[in-house]
């Protein structure tokens, strides 16, 4: 991943869902120990403080938890955590979107019901 320094999102929160990514695709797996500041900071080329800040936010939100002296670890309830979090900020905000769009456009709920079944069976390869 490369971070975006350009966007309106903070590099710490970009790091955060870059490790929740790599919860979600099975790259990291419970009680597996994370990267350290240093090593995402010379992975993505940024200060270790701000690496430190993005491991953090996933800490207090109870994604990753602290071995003394060993660094940051991946939580037996990361996995539930992530999804919950990301369908009720994230996909909520995109299908809120599209639900303004598609009262614009004068676009009937069946009609916005069945675009949502095609795309869910295409991306599932249906």
């Amino acid at each position: 991943m490369v971070l975006n320094m350009d966007s309106t999102i903070p590099i710490y929160v970009q790091i955060a869902e870059w490790l929740e990514n790599e919860i979600l695709n099975g790259n990291l797996k419970v009680d597996e120990k994370v990267y350290s500041q240093y090593k995402l900071a010379d992975l993505f080329t940024i200060n270790p403080a701000t690496a430190a800040k993005g491991l953090n936010l996933l800490y207090e939100e109870k994604i990753l938890y602290n071995k003394r002296g060993l660094g940051k670890f991946v939580s037996s309830e990361a996995l539930d955590i992530i999804l919950e979090k990301r369908k009720n900020q994230k996909l909520k905000g995109l299908l809120e979107e599209a639900v303004q769009e598609a009262v614009r456009l004068s676009v009937t709920n069946e009609d916005l019901l069945e675009m949502l079944k095609e795309i869910m069976k295409e991306s599932k390869g249906e």
